[in-house]
């Protein structure tokens, strides 16, 4: 399978999975993002088109912590640091949008690290 392919399905898996949450929910949305070095996470308000809330590996505060972006402790210290500013911002309840990746992994970490830290979804 090429490169090509591997991002068609990608994406085809991506839009699926956001046309099923932000289609049915009121709620806003914690999206993630995973590239090969690093991790990234938002929380978006669809109805009002933008985003309350993110947090990064490449984060200043973050990156003096871990040593690779691209790895488990990385995407646990992004989940609670998600979930801390969320909290700031009183925001409990979201729904969780893992951009078409598999769950497990990286994805999984933060997801974990995110319920520990507060957030409901």
């Amino acid at each position: 399978m090429n490169i090509l392919e591997k991002q068609k399905r990608l994406s085809k898996r991506s839009r699926r999975v956001r046309l099923r949450i932000v289609g049915l929910s009121s709620r806003p949305r914690l999206s993630v993002f995973r590239s090969n070095s690093h991790i990234y996470a938002q929380i978006i308000d669809d109805s009002a088109g933008r985003t309350l809330v993110s947090a990064s590996s490449c984060d200043p505060g973050l990156k003096v912590k871990i040593k690779s972006g691209g790895n488990i402790e990385a995407a646990k210290l992004v989940g609670q640091a998600i979930a801390e500013r969320a909290k700031a911002i009183p925001i409990e309840l979201v729904v969780f949008d893992r951009g078409g990746r598999l769950y497990h992994g990286r994805v999984k970490a933060l997801a974990d690290a995110a319920r520990s830290g507060g957030l409901k979804f």
